[in-house]
């Protein structure tokens, strides 16, 4: 398989993981008030703290899996189980919760870190390695990174053009993806541990 095709492979999932488009309206709620100067600060922050803190998991749970015994089935079935409760939550989520606007120091936590890098994009990016490398998955790591920050740099406009309902309704659908790459992840760990017993 190509790098290409390999990178597609990877940058699917890790796009629904993230989800860039369900972050922008607790993005907009977070960020409410702040001067422009300091939303492009938020914003920086906000990716480099996302692609920091996913990097470091990408290397350093291998070793962690690996000092404590888990195999990558075991991983990818409790990993997919993660995912689907991370996205069924929010698929049953009323939308409801509300986010106090918070100053500037916002951009680390929570925006870089649940919002960007939650555990859905940690944990695929860890499935995603032992299948495929790191370098292909550093890769497409980095380009659902920025493509999320650009949708954040561009959030009022995306928000006005999708609207209340569109922004929702484009969350609801990353979210069904994502519970359905987690049962995938799910029924390729059963299947490795199947063919190991066998």
């Amino acid at each position: 398989m190509d790098f290409l095709a390999t990178f597609f492979i990877c940058f699917i999932p890790l796009f629904v993981a993230v989800d860039p488009i369900g972050v922008i309206p607790n993005f907009i709620a977070l960020t409410n008030g702040l001067e422009k100067s300091k939303l492009r600060r938020v914003l920086m922050q906000s990716m480099i703290t996302a692609f920091a803190v996913s990097v470091v998991f990408m290397f350093v749970g291998q070793q962690l899996l690996g000092y404590l015994g888990i195999t990558v089935a075991d991983f990818m079935i409790a990993g997919g189980a993660l995912l689907f409760v991370f996205s069924l939550k929010d698929l049953v989520s009323t939308g409801h919760e509300e986010r106090a606007a918070l100053d500037d120091g916002v951009g680390a936590v929570p925006i870089g870190v649940p919002l960007i890098a939650g555990p859905g994009l940690l944990t695929t990016t860890l499935v995603m390695v032992n299948q495929y490398g790191y370098f292909v998955v550093a890769t497409a790591l980095v380009a659902n990174i920025v493509i999320a920050g650009l949708c954040l740099a561009f959030s009022q406009a995306i928000s006005r053009f999708l609207g209340k309902t569109g922004t929702k309704t484009v969350g609801k659908i990353a979210n069904l993806l994502l519970a359905a790459i987690a049962v995938m992840f799910i029924r390729k760990g059963f299947v490795e541990i199947w063919q190991t017993m066998n």
